[in-house]
């Protein structure tokens, strides 16, 4: 399956190193905004059309499905685009700024009868896998703590004055809809929809959540995410039950596990590592989701997204932190 890029971010490196190592897309395209970058981009990894006009990219036959990377306002505009000439599209999380964006996407993606998948690379992971195989072994749910904090680069911008994409209104930005999502997917894949949510914002001057704290309440435990852009945690994440523990080192890759149990002081280790780039087995998961028409597969994934989207809105709102794309 022929597949082309929007954007040249490192983002999309990583994304077109998982395509390669994965095997089943060929990158036949690339967008870029500008010639020279465009050209420099597609030689770098041996694409052989490069584009300059996203519209005609859309509808030119070189490619059969797009991943798409740009700015996070801007995954709409272009997701519809695609759709609409009937490529599939690989949207980067977060997919959407808002749900009304997500359900008009999905409608489109029915109606022209293709795919729109986002880009969330954890879910489909061995480590996830194994995880949600192994979760009932720590007995009833106590306590969770999924923790993604991480400081940004680009927040030395916003300290000299400047207003970087990751923390612009303007661009639906914040920490939420960058890092929060990870352990956010995670939560709603293992448990479901929870009862209530709270979220605490830490606002910074650009008006988006540079760090917050997520309360998700389920019946029998509190979930809690922590999130930062603007700091850094170097603690693991637990699932914590009355029979055991389990210890998380990522959220993003989920690619070390440990259990310990309560009463017999057990250790294992359900997975250390993996072979492979951890993208690779996102790209293996949208792939086959296209070939075999996996709509069970598929329909789960929409309603992940969905109800993740859901929260991260509601909590936006909650909060007076109100993107330009909800505006319109």
């Amino acid at each position: 399956m022929n597949i082309g890029t929007i954007s040249t971010s490192f983002i999309t490196d990583e994304f077109i190193m998982a395509l390669k190592e994965e095997g089943s897309f060929s990158l036949t395209a690339v967008y870029s905004r500008t010639e020279e970058s465009a050209a420099s981009f597609a030689k770098k990894h041996h694409a052989q059309h490069y584009f300059t006009n996203i519209e005609a990219m859309a509808t030119s036959d070189v490619i059969d499905c797009v991943y798409v990377a740009s700015p996070n306002s801007m995954h709409f505009e272009h997701t519809i685009l695609f759709l609409k000439n009937k490529k599939h599209v690989i949207c980067e999380k977060p997919m959407f700024s808002n749900v009304e964006e997500f359900n008009k996407a999905y409608q489109v993606a029915k109606e022209n009868d293709v795919y729109l998948l986002e880009a969330m690379r954890n879910i489909p992971t061995p480590g996830f896998k194994l995880l949600q195989e192994n979760v009932s072994k720590c007995g009833t749910i106590r306590s969770v703590t999924l923790n993604y904090a991480k400081y940004s680069s680009r927040y030395a911008k916003v300290l000299q004055g400047e207003e970087p994409n990751i923390f612009s209104l303007q661009y639906s930005g914040g920490v939420l809809a960058d890092l929060g999502v990870y352990p956010l997917t995670i939560a709603i894949a293992l448990f479901g929809k929870p009862i209530q949510t709270t979220y605490y914002p830490v606002k910074i001057s650009t008006g988006v959540d540079g760090a917050g704290t997520l309360m998700l309440v389920y019946p029998t435990f509190i979930c809690t995410i922590l999130c930062s852009k603007i700091s850094t945690s170097h603690n693991s994440s637990e699932i914590q039950g009355e029979d055991g523990t389990f210890i998380i080192n990522d959220m993003g890759s989920l690619s070390n596990i440990t259990y310990k149990a309560n009463h017999t002081k057990e250790e294992k280790q359900l997975i250390n590592g993996y072979k492979h780039h951890d993208m690779m087995f996102e790209v293996e998961s949208f792939f086959n989701i296209i070939k075999t028409k996996d709509q069970e597969k598929y329909n789960m994934l929409e309603e992940i997204s969905r109800t993740v989207l859901e929260i991260t809105e509601k909590s936006r709102k909650e909060n007076d932190i109100i993107y330009a794309a909800d505006k319109i």
